[in-house]
């Protein structure tokens, strides 16, 4: 089978006659389905064997654990998009010279399409852990399979494939849900009986009552009613199995910018890392609409960007990845120390690193809990910015988060009114965004001011606000809270790591006259980020402390080495 150039395109026109539009069409294109020349294949043969498949058969299906990667030798493999309905969109059909895989199979996450021979198909199998080996040991080609990676799994979010959730209406399980998926790269849809009678009638025969709405469906069979985030992730197989027995050298609980940065480098020195989070990878610093003061991106970036490459960037170099996963407990006096999760499973390891961060403090709000996740939100997420589009909305808030989603918010919202306690920005606030935030002829800040009480029926419908001492009532469907976060480390108590009286943890000299400058009173236990008291709150400072702390970690492991 002839093999395709690298400047064809699927509109059957020469370059001379693509349109700039098409051209970057084209080049996007090029950039996802590359062709590999025959030393760029001789190069990737060292790292699989050849498998064979006849025409017709299935090479994989959604849900089966990660392959890694095929490169094709002969034949074609058609790559297919199916949902929980088994509507079914044959993606392309990739022959000689290119590669199936997608940026999840890095870390062996279950297939999110089906594969099928469509001829006599050869191909290179390149198994999870060889394909890691890959992109380190060819730096050249793996940064170009990795940008392909990336960029199919980009057009299967947009594409709306994979799971759907089907809703009566807004609730604050959907909205964790929609945020979950996001935030983990997952593609999913969102169906509401209220605008598609047959949907309506065909999932009566699962939902009894509203109680058991959203209704998750899943292209492998699997119904799940009204689930929570753990609950779905443990249905659909997300998490890792951790083998009995086995011993990590780092296991970093929190997957922020810090527990992030500990993985990356950590993983890249080759020490055996394991990543938990109970939410999703990025921490509050995910969440954040645009970051402009980071060093290294002139014209800013999302936090939810940054930290999905380096989740990328950690999982590359092998790191465990287990999201959600909720940690319970800290055993310190266990040898080696051991953690137990939330459902009774433990990880055992050499060390532990503390990058919980922290968790959003909840102001006194009448009526708050009522609202919560539908109409009252502590982060912002393309959800809820769609959510906001056209409306009046509050934010409360007067720190660098609260800057970043006023302005992001701003993009969507008809009108953004920033209510501060205090009387100016410049002393809570970085001054890029204080002068961003007063160029923006729809959003005004009201000084002095606070939010008493959230009022509605089923759903928000407004706020009480006393400013300067008056009260009033501010219709609105959509309040953020951005008031700062209290330190997560609950998980921590009676294990002996010490703390301050707010939470934080101590360490270096504050904790022992022998702990090194990350490691808390407990050797072998360190901390990283804004959960270690005295960090400087930024995004750089804590991806500074994830890279100092894996030196500390080498000196205590080289220190257990010489006493066995």
């Amino acid at each position: 089978m002839s093999r395709p150039s690298d400047t064809d395109d699927p509109t059957g026109k020469s370059s001379s006659q693509l349109s700039p539009e098409s051209d970057v069409h084209t080049s996007r294109r090029q950039q996802k389905y590359p062709v590999l020349t025959e030393a760029e294949i001789a190069r990737i043969s060292r790292f699989g064997e050849v498998c064979h498949w006849p025409d017709g058969s299935r090479i994989f299906k959604v849900a089966d654990p990660g392959f890694g990667m095929y490169v094709v030798l002969s034949g074609r493999i058609k790559v297919t998009r199916r949902d929980a309905f088994d509507r079914q969109l044959v993606i392309n059909e990739q022959g000689v010279g290119h590669f199936v895989s997608e940026v999840g199979q890095i870390s062996s996450g279950r297939c999110l399409v089906d594969g099928d021979a469509a001829g006599d198909v050869h191909a290179i199998h390149v198994p999870p852990e060889r394909l890691r080996a890959l992109l380190i040991a060819e730096a050249e080609l793996g940064e170009r399979i990795l940008r392909a990676l990336i960029l199919r799994r980009v057009g299967l979010i947009e594409g709306g494939s994979g799971l759907i959730l089907v809703t009566r209406a807004n609730n604050a399980r959907l909205n964790s849900l929609q945020s979950f998926l996001a935030r983990n790269n997952v593609p999913h849809t969102v169906v509401s009986t209220a605008s598609d009678g047959d949907m309506a009638k065909y999932v009566g025969q699962w939902a009894a009552d509203d109680s058991d709405y959203p209704l998750v469906l899943s292209p492998n069979g699997i119904i799940l009613r009204a689930p929570s985030e753990s609950e779905l992730a443990a249905a659909l197989g997300w998490l890792p199995e951790f083998v009995a027995g086995e011993v990590f050298d780092v296991a970093v609980v929190g997957a922020g910018p810090a527990g992030l940065a500990t993985a990356v480098y950590a993983a890249s020195e080759g020490l055996r890392v394991a990543v938990l989070d109970h939410r999703a990878p990025g921490g509050q610093a995910g969440a954040s609409a645009r970051i402009e003061n980071f060093f290294g991106f002139p014209t800013g970036i999302s936090g939810y960007a940054l930290t999905a490459r380096a989740f990328v960037q950690a999982q590359k170099f092998g790191a465990r990845m287990a999201i959600p996963a909720e940690v319970e407990s800290l055993d310190c006096a266990a040898s080696p120390l051991r953690l137990r999760l939330r459902g009774g499973a433990e990880i055992s390891t050499r060390t532990v690193v503390i990058a919980s961060g922290a968790a959003y403090r909840k102001p006194d709000i009448q009526g708050l809990e009522r609202f919560e996740g539908k109409g009252a939100y502590y982060w912002v997420s393309p959800v809820e910015a769609k959510a906001c589009a056209g409306k009046d909305i509050l934010l409360i808030g007067a720190g660098n988060s609260a800057g970043q989603a006023a302005v992001y918010l701003a993009s969507h919202a008809r009108r953004v009114s920033m209510l501060v306690r205090g009387r100016d920005l410049k002393s809570s606030m970085s001054q890029y965004l204080v002068e961003h935030i007063a160029s923006l002829g729809n959003v005004d800040v009201q000084y002095n001011t606070q939010i008493t009480a959230l009022h509605g029926a089923e759903n928000l419908e407004s706020a009480e606000i006393v400013h300067d001492g008056q009260c009033a009532v501010f219709p609105t469907e959509h309040v953020f809270l951005f008031i700062g976060a209290s330190p997560n480390t609950a998980w921590l108590s009676g294990c002996g790591v010490l703390v301050e009286r707010s939470g934080f943890v101590l360490t270096g000299p504050a904790a022992s006259a022998h702990a090194a400058e990350h490691e808390t009173s407990v050797p072998a236990v360190f901390c990283a980020g804004d959960v270690r008291f005295g960090s400087t709150k930024r995004v750089a400072a804590a991806v500074g402390d994830g890279a100092a702390v894996v030196s500390q970690i080498h000196q205590h492991l080289g220190r257990l080495s010489m006493q066995a």
